[in-house]
C-alpha cells in the first residue's frame, strides 16, 4: 500500500473513530490530586479573520480535497471539564494554529503567498457526554517568535469560556517563549505542556496527544 492509500486509509479510520463517539475515550477515575485549572492565555493577532468554508475536526483535508495537508500527523484529544472534575458537554472546542511553513489563515500574515493549501488551519469539534474533544492536525511548529504552540477557544450557550494554548513538552524554546513565560504558577505552566507521543505501529508517523482542558466554572455557570 503507498503512502496516499494509506493516508485515506487512515481518513476513513479518523470518521469510524468519531462515530465510535465516547467509547474512544478513557474516562478517568478518582482524582489522584486537585485539578489545576487551565491558565487563560492570549488569542494572539491570528485568529482567523475569514474562517475557512470548512471547518470541521479534521484539518489535514479541506473539503475533501484529494491533496492532504503537509506535517507530521497528529491526534490531539482529551477532555473538557469543570473545576470540580464532571465533564462539559455540549461545549464548542475551536483550535487553529500555523502550517508546516509557519503561516497563519489570516489575511494579517504576510506570508499567504506561502502556505499550506492543504492545510484548513482551523477547526471545531461539539463535546459529547464525556466532554471529549478530537482533532485531526499537524504537530505544531514554531512560528517566528514563538514556541510551537496551539490555540483553542471555547464557547458555550454563545458564551466564551476560555481562550488558551498548549505546547510540545519539553522543547528548549518554551523557557524563552514571553506567553509561556508569562503563567507565573508553575502546576498551571506544566498543565499546558503535552506530550507528542508515536502512534504504535503507525506507517505514517503518526502522533498522539492529549490536552485535557479544567475550566474555572460548573454546569450551573455554564
Amino acid at each position: 500500500m503507498n503512502t496516499t492509500s494509506t493516508f485515506w486509509l487512515n481518513r476513513r479510520r479518523f470518521l469510524n473513530r468519531l462515530a465510535l463517539g465516547s467509547a474512544l475515550f478513557t474516562v478517568p477515575g478518582a482524582f489522584a490530586e486537585e485539578l489545576i485549572l487551565t491558565p487563560k492565555q492570549t488569542e494572539g493577532p491570528f485568529y482567523p479573520d475569514h474562517l475557512p468554508l470548512d471547518t470541521d475536526n479534521d484539518l489535514l483535508v479541506v473539503n475533501d480535497s484529494i491533496t492532504p495537508a503537509v506535517g507530521e500527523i497528529t491526534w490531539l484529544n482529551g477532555r473538557v471539564l469543570d473545576k470540580n472534575g464532571a465533564p462539559v458537554r455540549n461545549a464548542t472546542v475551536e483550535i487553529w494554529q500555523c502550517d508546516s511553513k509557519g503561516v497563519y489563515l489570516h489575511s494579517g500574515d504576510r506570508n499567504q503567498s506561502k502556505r499550506d493549501a492543504g492545510f484548513q488551519g482551523f477547526g471545531r469539534f461539539v463535546t459529547g457526554s464525556t466532554g471529549e474533544y478530537l482533532f485531526r492536525t499537524i504537530k505544531p511548529v514554531q512560528y517566528p517568535g514563538r514556541t510551537p504552540h496551539i490555540h483553542f477557544k471555547l464557547k458555550r450557550g454563545g458564551k466564551e469560556l476560555l481562550t488558551t494554548q498548549c505546547y510540545i513538552k519539553g522543547l528548549a524554546q518554551n523557557e524563552t517563549d514571553g506567553v509561556v513565560k508569562g503563567i507565573k504558577d508553575t502546576r498551571a505552566r506544566q498543565s499546558v505542556m503535552v506530550d507528542f507521543a508515536p502512534v504504535k505501529d503507525s506507517k505514517l508517523g503518526e502522533l498522539n496527544a492529549r490536552f485535557d482542558i479544567v475550566l474555572g466554572v460548573t454546569p450551573e455557570t455554564t
